[in-house]
Parts: C-alpha cells; structure tokens; sequence
C-alpha cells in the first residue's frame, strides 16, 4: 500500500540505544531538578555523550505488570512467555478469532519508522521503531462500518507479571483509540527497536505507536483488540481522569495538574543541557491536525 507519510527524522537524531534502554540516570537527575537533553538535537546539532553502561541499559525500565520498581521489570520480564503468542481480535469485525503471531508478521508489511517519542511526565527520546501500521491489522479482520474506536488490552498473566498481584490497579491494562487515529498511517504496531526484536520489558512481541500522543497510549504486549462503538476508558483516565484523558495528544499549551507541558527533557543528553519546547502533537501537527478541526483541544485533552 502507499504511505503517506514521510520521515523528517534520521539517525542523528535517534535516542542513543543505551540511553533508550536506560533510564535511572534521567530519573536520578530529575528527582534533583536537573534538566536533561538529547544527543543530536532536531537542528541537527551534536552534544558529546557518554554511553550508559550495559548494566544500566539491562536494569532499568518501566513496566508496571512486573512491579513499581524501577528494577524490577529488568528482574522479572525474562520469565514471560512470548511464544507462542496471539492477538484475538473481535467486536465489530467481519473476521474474529484469534490471530496467531507469527501468521500475522508473516502477512505485514515491517518498516523503520524513526519517531519521537514524548511521555507524560515531560521527558521525551528519538526511537527507531520497526513494525507496521496498525491499519493493515484491521484490514485482516475486517472492520465493521459502525466501528468508532479500538480497545487494546494488555496479557494478564499474574503468574510471568508478578506487578499484577497488586490492586492498585484494574488489571489488565486497557487503551483505546478513536477508528480515525487507528487508521492514521502513522500509527504503528511497533514489533522491534533498533532492528532487535522489543525486549520483553519494553513490550514484547507487539506493542502500539501513536507518535503524536503521550507514551502512556503506546500499550505494550498487546493480546486483544476490541472494535466498538462506544470509547473505552483508559486505564490511566479510570485511575484519574483529571490527570489523564481519552485523547492524551501532546500539547504544550495544556498543563499536566502538577508539571508544566510546554518544554521537555530530552534522555541521554549532559547534566547540565536546556530543556527544549515541546511540539504540538509532539512534531506532528500537519499530518494529524485535521482529525481534531473543531475540537477544543483544552477540554478533550
């Protein structure tokens, strides 16, 4: 099929692997107030940076199926099982069932796609994702004419995701999407980094890509997809609605209730870097700006 969009972003401008792999030193640093910034910024400029350690790189990562600790998805990820897998996909479909893994890499169409990647808690990274648009997933099962939106959910699987024996939160994890921005081509199930296949920790074997929102909407080892007419409630908006909305677009003009959204620190750069403005739909605006027209963006946040 034809893609639409094209890549503004190159290998200059990718999050160090180490540093992607990484994130204790960010956090270390954040807690003290420190900014960070990014190797190879969008202008094309260079900082020196100093690799994280392979210690580093396999020990810290953020995954709350396999507990709260920053530690502990590094611990505990190698014991899940991910094959064999499969995605059942059902709701308003011509085609439910349950849709083996490796039938369906088999008929997708897998492409480096370099995005930036922008979380919630305002730090943000450059990632070179490989994987496929999620429009060509659907396809395979048919989408319903009265379809309006996609729910994902999470493998429950308390006995490999030790992070799922607490009741904190409703387990398994649940996003969702409206149908428009499913389809969008730059919506992507996202099956490797770097051209590695995604450790477990980061979502294995599959994981969504929704570039132009908060990284709390990528959900990660995915097994169901739901076509609906109804929106489904997020697990971060049932947790705290006011905090985290259906939508989660970046925008800098709107808030987080306890941290600015109108710059960001960029991992794997010095100590003592600038925090850089954030973008609207974090760089994406031309492609997805029209399917918000007539929205008010500071309500449906």
């Amino acid at each position: 099929m034809a893609y639409r969009w094209k890549n503004e972003l190159t290998h200059a401008d990718v999050t160090p692997e180490a540093a992607f792999m990484n994130r204790r030193q960010l956090m270390s640093v954040a807690a003290a107030g420190v900014g960070l910034a990014a190797l190879g910024a969008r202008a094309g400029a260079e900082e020196a940076l100093e690799p994280n350690s392979w210690e580093d790189i396999t020990q810290y990562n953020n995954f709350y199926e396999f507990g709260t600790g920053k530690t502990d998805p590094a611990t505990y990820a190698g014991g899940l099982t991910t094959d064999p897998w499969s995605v059942t996909i059902d709701g308003l479909v011509e085609k439910p069932g349950e849709y083996d893994f490796k039938d369906i890499m088999a008929q997708m169409t897998v492409e480096e796609r370099i995005y930036r990647f922008r979380c919630v808690e305002a730090w943000s990274m450059v990632i070179p994702w490989n994987g496929f648009e999620l429009a060509d997933l659907l396809t395979l099962a048919g989408v319903k004419p009265e379809a309006k939106y996609v729910r994902f959910e999470t493998l429950y699987r308390p006995e490999e995701m030790p992070g799922q024996k607490s009741r904190s939160i409703d387990w398994p994890y649940v996003e969702g999407l409206r149908l428009d921005e499913a389809v969008h081509p730059l919506t992507i199930m996202a099956t490797g980094i770097y051209g590695k296949p995604i450790p477990n920790q980061n979502g294995a074997p599959m994981r969504l890509v929704v570039p132009w929102k908060y990284g709390f909407k990528s959900i990660k080892s995915i097994v169901k997809i739901t076509l609906t007419d109804e929106a489904p409630v997020n697990t971060w908006q049932d947790l705290q609605a006011s905090e985290y909305g259906f939508y989660a677009n970046v925008n800098p003009t709107v808030d987080h209730p306890r941290w600015s959204q109108a710059t960001e620190r960029k991992i794997g750069g010095g100590l003592f870097s600038k925090r850089i403005p954030t973008l609207m739909f974090n760089g994406y605006e031309e492609e997805v700006a029209s399917l918000y027209e007539g929205m008010d963006l500071t309500r449906f946040y």
